[in-house]
């Protein structure tokens, strides 16, 4: 086999280093330009694999091509990638002292244009906040561009109870599903 070829479908520095954990580095990150917009009625996992699915077809590349989405709902309700502050504090404020889910769908795309693909699901509860603790979380600014308006590698990890699930997945990239598609896709890796 020659040289493998993997482009990374996403401009998240995140992703990048959570790629750089299984020991590896695309050798080109390619964002895919689609439209996020949930379709009416469509449900958190079935969105979260869409949009995976989507973002792995869009990326004209060579060899294989990793993408993959991250979506917080609040059980059936998909909460926004937060682009104003006010919307960053609803977010915060219905997670407030409950549960939610975050899924996370990995996707890989074979050089035979085969698609694997897996949905990572992870339930993370914050405390119950207070008005103080989600302004100073806001002032941060880490909730920009963010699913339901946190980072949980940030400030907000001090705010959130317990995590039942992946992390990674949280983070972006679920990283046993990762490795374990790029594995069963014969991509070399440890």
């Amino acid at each position: 086999m020659g040289a493998v070829h993997l482009t990374l479908a996403s401009a998240s520095p995140r992703r990048r280093e959570l790629l750089g954990r299984l020991g590896l580095a695309a050798d080109a990150v390619t964002p895919a330009d689609i439209d996020e917009t949930p379709l009416k009625g469509e449900l958190p996992r079935a969105y979260a694999l869409r949009m995976g699915r989507e973002k792995a077809l869009a990326v004209d590349a060579p060899g294989f091509v990793l993408a993959g989405d991250t979506v917080v709902a609040v059980g059936r309700r998909i909460l926004p990638k937060t682009e104003t502050e006010a919307e960053a504090r609803a977010c915060l404020e219905l997670m407030s002292g409950r549960r939610h889910q975050v899924l996370s769908s990995v996707v890989l795309r074979g050089p035979n244009g085969s698609l694997r693909e897996r949905l990572d699901e992870t339930v993370v509860c914050f405390k119950r906040l207070s008005a103080e603790e989600i302004g100073a979380y806001l002032a941060g600014g880490e909730w920009q561009g963010k699913a339901g308006g946190y980072a949980i590698q940030g400030a907000a990890e001090g705010l959130i109870a317990w995590i039942r699930g992946s992390h990674s997945g949280v983070m972006g990239l679920p990283l046993y599903h990762t490795r374990a598609l790029l594995k069963a896709a014969g991509f070399p890796i440890g």
